[in-house]
């Protein structure tokens, strides 16, 4: 099909393109990150789901303190942020556990370039729905039931390193909107509509709106 080989052109030159034109940026986080917080400069978080439902490995910056997504699931003095994650769609406005260093790499969506890397083996496209984590899906589906059948359409394509959702508020859209938008994205297949998207995504990086 026409669309999926040039979306796969398109994903390879963009990818290719973007780690050289961002590569100093991936340094100096790298540095900030280890001299901020000891520790691994990539994010140990669990698996993704991809098209077909295939989990991989999401590449991103750490954008907090070690372990910190096992911390949250299993230190009882986590438990009252891993209620309020729950509920507030699997995003938190003031998290203990991000770094100075995270804070702003996350607003400005930095920690996301090593993702470029996703685009080049193939698991992630650079325009697509959010990867999701297996177990958010599972459970936002039973909190939002009438979603179901737009999880299905959203994981019939690659997940993407931005999208609809990205410029359009991010994290201030709950889950029931978001995999809305996302299912929308996954009928069209339009590479105008993904050059549009990649347009609007560098004032979404800038302005930081709707970040956490």
């Amino acid at each position: 099909m026409f669309y999926d080989t040039a979306k796969r052109l398109m994903d390879i030159f963009g990818a290719c393109l973007g780690i050289i034109v961002f590569s100093p940026v991936m340094v100096v986080t790298a540095v900030a990150i280890e001299i901020e917080s000891p520790g691994p400069v990539l994010a140990d978080t669990p698996k993704r789901m991809g098209k077909d439902g295939k989990e991989f490995r999401f590449f991103k910056f750490r954008s907090m303190i070690p372990n910190a997504h096992n911390l949250l699931h299993t230190d009882p003095k986590f438990a009252k942020l891993l209620e309020e994650y729950k509920k507030s769609s699997y995003k938190l406005h003031n998290d203990p556990r991000v770094t100075k260093v995270g804070k702003f790499i996350r607003k400005h969506s930095i920690d996301e370039i090593p993702q470029l890397f996703n685009v080049l083996w193939g698991d992630m496209s650079l325009v697509g729905p959010r990867p999701y984590y297996p177990f958010e899906l599972k459970e936002q589906q039973e909190k939002y039931p009438h979603t179901q059948d737009m999880v299905k359409e959203v994981l019939k394509v690659k997940p993407g390193v931005t999208g609809q959702w990205q410029v359009s508020g991010r994290s201030e859209i709950n889950f029931d909107k978001r995999i809305e938008m996302d299912a929308a994205y996954a009928g069209k297949k339009s590479l105008f509509y993904d050059m549009l998207i990649i347009i609007r995504s560098p004032l979404a990086m800038i302005t930081g709106k709707g970040a956490v």
